[in-house]
């Protein structure tokens, strides 16, 4: 922890000091623990601690009420003055901000409630790998055994958030994020496969047994066989499912459907949305859920800045589970309160975590067997927006794209650049798996608590042959 002051002082502390109508405050206190390795060894090591502090101001006006949020690391009692009076000045200086509402307090329906406010951080350090160390020594031995390379590492991080609010709001949230990503390579850097892994604490990571399925891959990298662009039915492990399911998540804001900028947009409507019309094959459920096991998240808003999806009116705000879409059907898009409110839809924050269920059972080698002719990819990557309206993405195929003959992979192919929808992708799919936690390839920097299916997908397109290795 910074300093000697505690997160809660330091919130009390920025508060006493505010001069602005309302105010906000928003302490995250960040520890982070990671190793290190290349060529079968063992690198580096090391843990940080860090605190930032987050003060919004909102400023009552003859047009309507102005807010505006500063955020600065290593804040301590020293200087927390200095970034309250900064704050205030920002929101004295901004125009009136279209996502005013009260700002929430203990006695509203729509605030958290219950959460150790008085706690100290969480925090993590180096020993939350004592599991994990051992293990990866065995996947050394077993990687040089088989005349294969082992890089990567391992990270964990948790985030300790205080929440305070000149209204009373007093929660806090403690945030465990922890990843493991594992490249394999033949001796002469030809051959590359890789895998990834979320976890909260590590003691569910079978590094030796994600190491041997790498193995595995390389091994069917042995045969190079080079394939033209085209549309292949096509296996998509969880990871790959989950970067372009994300990536529609983090586009879903009711305020842009309604103004006629994505797919989600329907002109004609009374929200202007698609909310309440099929966009998905029957079965298919994409949903959030702060209590979803294995991949908990906050359970209230917490929102350093405004923009179309969040408010920082509505910090506290309670968040429960919310299906964004059900049996095909568009039942959510993300709101504020005040997005909700222009457009008649439900308020729907945005939750930390995601989830998709397509009514499938089994796993990647399942489909895998069950596909007559096609392609295994292994991720996704670089992957870029094209068209918003149909949520056309881009991107490019990496470490391992596999034919699949008569059930079995008969060799790695070429890389291909893909121009997919994941909205159409949901009203294509021919079988799925079951849904498990994973760790995107793409996104995982950003967002890593999700859970989906391996797919396989019709005519999935491959538009061009890709160079990348």
């Amino acid at each position: 922890m910074t300093g000697q002051v505690s997160p809660q002082q330091l919130a009390e502390r920025a508060l006493g000091h505010s001069r602005a109508q309302g105010a906000v405050v928003l302490v995250e206190e960040t520890s982070t623990a990671n190793l290190r390795w290349a060529n079968n060894t063992l690198t580096t090591n090391g843990v940080a601690a860090d605190r930032r502090v987050t003060v919004i101001s909102t400023v009552a006006g003859a047009t309507g009420t102005a807010a505006a949020a500063v955020t600065q690391a290593g804040i301590d009692e020293e200087t927390i003055e200095a970034l309250v009076r900064a704050s205030e000045k920002a929101a004295g200086d901004a125009g009136p901000a279209p996502d005013a509402r009260a700002l929430l307090a203990p006695g509203d329906a729509a605030a958290a409630r219950g959460s150790r406010w008085e706690e100290g951080p969480a925090g993590t350090d180096i020993e939350v790998f004592a599991g994990l160390a051992p293990a990866l020594g065995e996947a050394f031995d077993a990687a040089r055994s088989a005349g294969q390379l082992l890089f990567g590492f391992a990270e964990h991080t948790v985030v300790s958030t205080y929440l305070a609010s000149s209204t009373g709001l007093r929660l806090r949230h403690d945030q465990p994020t922890g990843k493991l990503e594992l490249n394999a390579k033949s001796p002469d850097f030809v051959r590359s496969a890789w895998g990834g892994v979320p976890t909260r604490d590590f003691a569910d990571v079978d590094v030796l047994a994600l190491g041997a399925q790498l193995g595995q891959r390389l091994d069917w990298q042995k045969r190079r066989i080079d394939l033209p662009a085209g549309r292949y039915e096509t296996v998509l492990p969880a990871t790959a499912v989950a970067d372009l399911m994300i990536y529609l998540y983090w586009t879903a804001a009711a305020r842009d459907a309604a103004d006629g900028r994505t797919v989600f947009s329907a002109a004609g409507t009374p929200s202007g949305t698609k909310v309440g019309q099929r966009i998905g094959g029957p079965g298919v459920r994409l949903w959030s859920d702060p209590t979803a096991a294995g991949i908990e998240c906050a359970p209230f808003v917490t929102a350093t800045s405004s923009d179309a999806q969040s408010s920082v009116f509505d910090n506290g705000l309670a968040l429960t589970s919310t299906d964004w879409i059900r049996d095909g059907v568009l039942e959510h898009l993300l709101t504020t309160r005040q997005s909700a409110e222009e457009t008649g839809l439900a308020v729907s924050a945005p939750i930390d975590n995601l989830l998709l269920d397509a009514g499938g059972s089994g796993g990647l080698e399942d489909l895998t067997r069950s596909t007559e002719h096609g392609l295994l990819l292994t991720c996704l990557w670089y992957i870029r927006e094209v068209d918003p309206q149909s949520l056309l993405l881009t991107g490019l195929t990496r470490d391992g794209v596999y034919q699949v003959e008569g059930g079995e992979v008969t060799g790695v192919v070429n890389n291909f650049r893909f121009n997919e929808s994941p909205v159409d992708i949901l009203n294509r799919i021919t079988a799925a798996g079951a849904t498990e936690g994973t760790l995107p390839r793409e996104w995982n920097d950003y967002f890593t608590r999700a859970a989906m299916p391996a797919l396989r997908i019709a005519d999935f397109n491959m538009s061009s042959v890709s160079k990348a290795s």
